[in-house]
């Protein structure tokens, strides 16, 4: 693994605390680990929706809005999964 230093006002610090004995976090990398890939995620799923938004219409055949929300909820479960 490889180090990084981070540095973090006091009230984001406090915040960030106060969720980490909410949740029971143990250690504060452990948080911080899980939020950039909870970040990195949304990100992913964000890019993904934004394909999907880009070729709707496009097709030859009529789709619907619940067609276009259906592949969107598959597309996001297979290409989504936690990478844990």
């Amino acid at each position: 693994m490889e180090s990084i230093s981070l540095k973090l006002d006091r009230k984001l610090l406090q915040r960030m605390e106060a969720v980490m004995e909410t949740h029971h976090y143990s250690t504060k990398t452990e948080f911080v680990r899980e939020a950039i890939r909870d970040k990195m995620q949304k990100l992913d799923k964000g890019e993904i929706l934004r394909r999907i938004d880009a070729i709707a219409g496009t097709s030859k055949h009529r789709t619907t809005d619940e067609d276009l929300h259906r592949v969107r909820e598959e597309l996001a479960k297979k290409h989504l999964q936690d990478p844990q």
